[in-house]
């Protein structure tokens, strides 16, 4: 059986410095106060934790100082946004609802600029794609026809889609800023919610100059139609709130403009990269028979 007598023995030790020259081969764990071990890590702490705590208190607190407009981090903020983000704001800019507004809805007060610009460069090179192919396809089979890609509907597409989603919202927002110290019970945008308002509306139409790619007139009037349909009552659905306490004659001419100018987009651009004219091939075939029967008579 095994022996159950255990004998404790306690020593006492005088001082550390008594006990570590007697046992050199020991280890010792020194444990600090917390009070004293915190003043000497503040003391000698880094700049680079003190500017986290710094970053925690102002997100915590919500009053986050925002960088001047001529930095980069100020325009870096308007691309920080998610794909899925982006993702909700181009289906709620395709699928308008009745009631919705998209600034209040998908936007609230974090517009972006990625969204926007990326849709505008996707249209204006599906446009010039989109126009040479629909070319292509018009003039083929033409015994004098030569395909040349005519990059110049690059630029004019890029000048027309860039300064529509621009100058537009510029000039709204500052009518609009106008008429809200007027009427100080107008709701207000900012212009960078409006810019963000006429970017997204812009995605039905990658789609619909896709379809004109087939030589069909009917069929390319009937996809103008619904994209001007589903993105304009985007437009109006969004401003309607910010007119609709102002004057009715004022309140009609507003929403007359921002329609209008849809229009004229839309049938604009099918009217110079998706010219009527070329689907009319036979007065090529007609050329060199009428000059037949000219010399003929001679």
């Amino acid at each position: 059986m095994a022996n159950t007598d255990f004998h404790l023995q306690f020593q006492e030790f005088e001082d550390e410095q008594g006990f570590t020259e007697n046992n050199q081969g020991a280890t010792t764990v020194t444990i600090d106060d917390p009070i004293k071990s915190r003043k000497q890590r503040k003391a000698t702490g880094t700049a680079f934790e003190e500017e986290d705590d710094d970053d925690k208190t102002e997100l915590l607190s919500g009053q986050r100082k925002s960088a001047p407009f001529w930095t980069f981090e100020y325009y870096q903020t308007l691309f920080d946004v998610d794909s899925h983000q982006v993702k909700n704001r181009i289906v709620g800019s395709i699928l308008p609802w009745p009631g919705k507004n998209f600034i209040e809805v998908y936007l609230r007060s974090n517009p972006d600029l990625y969204g926007p610009f990326w849709i505008c460069a996707t249209l204006v090179f599906a446009i010039a794609v989109s126009g040479n192919i629909s070319s292509f396809l018009v003039h083929q089979g033409q015994p004098k026809f030569r395909y040349v890609p005519d990059f110049s509907k690059v630029t004019m597409a890029a000048t027309a889609i860039y300064s529509y989603a621009w100058l537009v919202p510029l000039a709204l927002w500052g009518f609009l800023t106008w008429r809200n110290r007027k009427i100080t019970s107008l709701v207000s945008y900012s212009f960078l919610q409006i810019v963000c308002v006429y970017g997204y509306s812009l995605s039905i139409y990658i789609p619909a100059v896709i379809l004109w790619i087939i030589p069909n007139e009917g069929l390319r009037w009937c996809s103008i139609v619904v994209a001007l349909c589903l993105s304009g009552s985007v437009l109006v659905l969004t401003f309607w709130p910010a007119i609709r306490d102002d004057k009715p004659r004022i309140t009609t001419a507003i929403i007359s403009t921002i329609v209008i100018l849809h229009v004229l987009l839309a049938v604009g651009c099918k009217a110079c990269f998706f010219s009527t004219y070329e689907m009319d091939p036979s007065k090529y075939h007609n050329e060199p028979s009428t000059a037949t029967s000219t010399s003929s008579t001679n």
